[in-house]
């Protein structure tokens, strides 16, 4: 009895699904067992074994096909599907091949550390060029998918044939999508910013927790979000108080009577800074920088390692030095002076006449 050809056909695609299968899993097996205690290729083997094993299954079906009978109903729509499924399965290779590198390179590369301004760098350029690769690599896999439809390679090649309008309403609708991917990328390679940075924008202050294809997002410090465009921290000017080092001064300013002895509080301030272990020992001094017609102003400049720290240690002088100054010294607090004149004589207000200035002579 002579098989029906589909029936061959079928027959041979199963079995080549087959040993496409047994195939993948044993050689996938043995890479992990050679790989073993080696989390870098361990990574690199799990992200790609889902699409190698599509790749490989579509590649074995499209094999089959060609070698089938071209007069088989229905065998050119089998044999589109299967190079769309082709097509599908690269795209989507190349997309795990892009996140296993980038996961490779954070992994390589953690932040965890006292130290991380290096890592912090290379996993900022790492993440924003995997996804800026991804974009990419989606619209040329959906354009060479679209592209062995007939129908749609002709719409596409009249569109192209008389963009005119229609090319400049699709370029100026594409423009913030452009100007946010060109921005992802001079981001990545100049670095004005990278994660955990810690930056004012817009008047607030955050770290930066993420950076994607389009925007950033920053956490405040009251755990808010902050979402702005990649594209502003082009155009805008900001703050940012890790660009080489976390470290930073910080100032606490005081107002005092002109009696204040100077030297008893820089010895305080001292003191206060040594006994508290958010002071990095680099900066730790006292300066009058501004003198009003009723006090000094002191200023109290304190450093440490980074911002948060620098917040405590400045909030820890405040309250330290304001005590130290009210036990012992509390008559060189801010006082208002009025000098009165020892002639003056105060005239009590004639009910008839309206109130008399003190020390003026009534008439």
């Amino acid at each position: 009895m002579a098989w029906h050809p589909w029936a061959v056909t079928a027959f041979w695609a199963v079995g080549a699904l087959a040993v496409i299968a047994i195939a993948c899993r044993i050689g996938f097996r043995l890479a992990q067992r050679l790989t073993q205690g080696k989390p870098l290729w361990n990574t690199a083997f799990d992200y790609a074994e889902e699409p190698a094993r599509l790749l490989l299954s579509a590649m074995a079906l499209q094999a089959v096909l060609q070698s089938a009978p071209n007069d088989l109903a229905w065998m050119n729509g089998a044999r589109h599907f299967t190079l769309v499924l082709m097509i599908g399965a690269l795209t989507w290779m190349a997309l795990r091949v892009v996140a296993a590198v980038s996961r490779i390179v954070v992994l390589a590369n953690p932040s965890d550390i006292a130290d991380n301004l290096h890592a912090r760098r290379i996993q900022t350029q790492t993440r924003v060029l995997a996804r800026t690769s991804m974009t990419f690599i989606v619209l040329f896999g959906v354009a060479a998918a679209l592209m062995t439809f007939p129908s749609v390679r002709q719409i596409g090649t009249g569109l192209l044939a008389s963009a005119g309008l229609a090319g400049l309403v699709v370029g100026f609708a594409a423009k913030p999508l452009l100007g946010n991917m060109l921005a992802g990328l001079q981001i990545a390679l100049t670095q004005p910013i990278r994660l955990d940075d810690v930056v004012i924008v817009e008047g607030e202050f955050g770290r930066i927790e993420e950076i994607t294809g389009s925007y950033v997002v920053s956490r405040l410090w009251d755990e808010r979000r902050l979402i702005v465009p990649l594209q502003w921290f082009i155009e805008n000017p900001f703050q940012n108080w890790t660009r080489t080092s976390a470290q930073i001064l910080g100032s606490v300013f005081l107002w005092v009577d002109y009696a204040t002895p100077l030297d008893p509080l820089r010895a305080e301030l001292r003191r206060l800074c040594e006994a508290d272990a958010n002071w990095d020992h680099r900066v730790c001094g006292l300066q009058v920088t501004d003198a009003s017609e009723r006090a000094i102003q002191l200023r109290c400049l304190v450093s440490s390692a980074d911002a948060g720290m620098n917040w405590d240690l400045r909030c820890a002088v405040r309250e330290g030095m304001l005590a130290f100054v009210g036990n012992a010294y509390p008559h060189c607090l801010p006082r208002l002076r009025a000098e009165l004149d020892a002639g003056a004589v105060s005239t009590p207000p004639d009910p008839g006449r309206g109130a008399v200035a003190v020390g003026a002579k009534p008439s």
